[in-house]
């Protein structure tokens, strides 16, 4: 008989960090350690009338708050804390179970509620009520008396799908803690050798089936099972008992495991772990399923409308708007990183940068690098400026490449998306975060804050950057302004078309990571329109819940003139524009035009000067067989799509037929 192995993904709901360890402790001996991660989840509720996204600020400090759930995590094993947003805290816990593929939800569990004259009949708790019986996965509720070391483990033994659960769970339990199972199988007092016999033999079977550690076998006679379990349990340091068999109601009681596990729980001195597993899908399933089809028709309509695009919208900002100050602690970032495997590059694009690379160099080398690696590679890729922007980068420690000397098979376009693919090629981590090089108040939170995300949160794919732009005019500095096209051009246009994406507040900023194997499957503009064109991708790839956003504060930038933010914006527009028709896969325009049309007045002269503005699109770096090769030579052949022939991304839509060879696609009105 092949066993069952233990779970690989478990959750475990928190409502407060500072009672978690025994939890926490807990979870990390139940796991598959080769394969399991442990999540623990906060859950903020905001009440029915009030939107979702007011729930951001609640979001932040919870997110806080858990990262002391960290420090209980034992050696070796990676907690990730998530904080979700929902009307009801069991609703948040179903969906992050699903979301997760959890095998398993562990519950704490402070002992049972008294009863309120007229209300609702609780067993447990009305959270814990309503997961276990919409639970996705299997559960156990941990009725907790601290944490302490676990060298006897009790589990009664009856049979049925929940004592196999129990019994793995109690095995795993002494397993980790060099410890020992008392499986304990009571019978009627008076009961005839043979029988007693056989059942010794049952449990002896039964034990060899499910169990890989020391386990002791106990068939005992008694007259009261729940006393005879109650006086065991005063010798062990934990219980795990898995649910009964009894119906859901017995003399007026309610009961979600059992009488007997319920009551074990309740009053024994030591820890007490009840399992249940998800419900097997029977004929009676069927039944009650043919029975309910109406209420689950009304269910799927009201989970229809909570996907709708407002409602998705509100839930993402309020979940996924982060705050620098959630990663200022370096060295618990740099673990937290290190325990994944995980490697980062930062990447500084620069053009006619001398005045400022100099010093952000420096101090991303300082920070980042030298007193906290949380950077493995830097690189100052350049659009061969005519400046001494290159010297200063290498004077100050940074290895510089031209992007025009780059791939140069593939010839060269001008633009900062152009040089941010080519940045692809150059680096090599598995995480990728780029950085504007013109900023006056450069702070390494430009950094940890969008790596942040990606390395705390496993469902965060791609990270933007956000904060309050100060404007300089007049050679004052004001606060407020800036911002100019996002808030004139891209702001309306994501919300006309693209509204899935209007919770970002700054969707053009210049501060942004990914995970590679999401970057290198993407296409990028040329020019300006790589963040907008970014986005959308990224969304179609990954879907909103991909995304996360990030509080940097404050920065001040060297801000463009009027006609350089006009050319900007029409940019922009092609590339939107594109995407339009790509989805609606039809042209929505005759002709989209790719030349922009200045008039020029003043001095009695006047001329109409026409300049060709149009961002070219390079095709995913993943389709690129240079790309493939140095990826393989660096062993890097598990990552992303790498080793996947072009035949294969062409069918899943990652590049077009053709793409490889020509390494670059054109935008509408141009041409390549």
């Amino acid at each position: 008989m092949t066993r069952a192995p233990l779970p690989s993904r478990i959750l475990i709901p928190v409502s407060n960090p500072l009672t978690a360890e025994e939890l926490v402790r807990l979870g990390a001996s139940l796991m598959d350690r080769r394969t399991g991660s442990l999540t623990v989840l906060g859950i903020v509720e905001v009440p029915e009338g009030t939107p979702l996204s007011e729930g951001a600020t609640r979001a932040r400090q919870a997110r806080r708050l858990l990262q002391r759930v960290l420090d209980f995590a034992p050696e070796g094993v990676t907690i990730h804390p998530i904080v979700r947003i929902g009307r009801r805290a069991a609703e948040g816990v179903v969906e992050a179970a699903k979301e997760l593929e959890s095998d398993l939800i562990v519950f704490g569990w402070g002992g049972k509620p008294p009863a309120k004259p007229g209300a609702p009949t609780v067993v447990f708790s009305p959270t814990i009520d309503e997961v276990v019986r919409d639970a996705p996965c299997d559960i156990a509720v941990v009725k907790q008396r601290g944490p302490a070391a676990i060298k006897r483990v009790l589990v009664p033994i009856r049979g049925g799908p929940h004592a196999v659960l129990a019994l793995r769970f109690a095995d795993a339990l002494a397993r980790r803690n060099d410890g020992q199972v008392v499986a304990l199988h009571l019978i009627p007092p008076g009961t005839a050798d043979g029988i007693r016999a056989q059942s010794e033999r049952a449990l002896a079977h039964f034990i060899r089936q499910h169990a890989d550690g020391r386990v002791k076998q106990d068939v005992r006679e008694a007259t009261n099972v729940r006393n005879a379990i109650l006086r065991e349990s005063d010798n062990a340091d934990v219980v795990v008992m898995g649910a009964s068999a009894t119906p859901a109601t017995s003399n007026g009681e309610t009961y979600l495991f059992g009488a007997l596990p319920e009551a074990v729980a309740t009053r024994s001195r030591q820890t007490v772990i009840v399992v249940k597993t998800r419900e097997p899908i029977g004929k009676a399933t069927f039944e009650r399923l043919e029975a309910r089809a109406e209420t689950l028709a009304a269910a799927e309509r009201a989970a229809h409308e909570a996907r709708s695009i407002p409602l998705r919208v509100e839930r993402w900002f309020g979940e996924s708007n982060f705050h620098h100050r959630e990663f200022g602690d370096l060295d618990r970032l740099v673990g937290l990183k290190q325990k994944q495997g995980l490697t980062v590059s930062l990447v500084l694009p620069t053009l006619n940068e001398e005045e400022t690379i100099g010093i952000i160099v420096e101090r991303a080398r300082r920070e980042l690098i030298d007193r906290h690696a949380i950077i493995d590679e830097l690189l100052v890729i350049d659009s061969d400026s005519s400046d001494r922007t290159r010297e200063v980068a290498e004077a100050a420690g940074a290895r510089v490449v031209v992007h025009q000397q780059v791939l140069t098979q593939y010839g060269s376009f001008p633009g900062k998306g152009e040089a941010l693919w080519k940045s692809l090629y150059e680096t090599s981590g598995d995480i990728v975060v780029w950085a504007d090089t013109d900023v006056r108040n450069w702070h390494p939170r430009m950094v940890y804050g969008t790596v942040g995300p990606l390395i705390v949160e496993e469902r965060i794919q791609y990270v933007k950057g956000y904060y309050r732009r100060p404007i300089v005019e007049g050679g004052l500095l004001k606060e407020g302004g800036g911002g100019r096209v996002t808030e004139l051009v891209a702001r309306p246009l994501i919300n006309l078309f693209f509204p899935e994406l209007s919770g970002l507040i700054q969707p053009l900023s210049g501060e942004y990571a990914g995970r590679r194997s999401l970057l290198e499957t993407l296409p990028f503009f040329t020019g300006y329109a790589v963040e907008i064109g970014h986005l959308i991708d990224v969304t179609d790839r990954v879907g909103l819940e991909g995304l996360g956003q990030v509080d940097l504060e404050r920065r001040i930038h060297r801000n463009q003139e009027l006609e350089g933010l006009s050319r900007m914006s029409f940019v922009i527009l092609q590339a939107v524009m594109k995407r339009l028709e790509e989805r609606r896969q039809t042209r929505l325009f005759a002709e989209l035009g790719s030349t922009m049309k200045l008039p020029r007045s003043g001095h009695g002269q006047l001329s109409l000067e026409v300049i060709e503005l149009a961002d070219f699109e390079r095709p995913p770096m993943i389709g690129l067989p240079e790309y493939l090769a140095k990826r393989r030579s660096a062993g890097a052949v598990g990552t992303g799509a790498v080793g996947v022939a072009e035949a294969d991304l062409v069918e899943a839509g990652v590049v077009e037929a053709g793409v490889v060879e020509a390494g670059v696609v054109a935008s509408p009105g141009a041409e390549a």
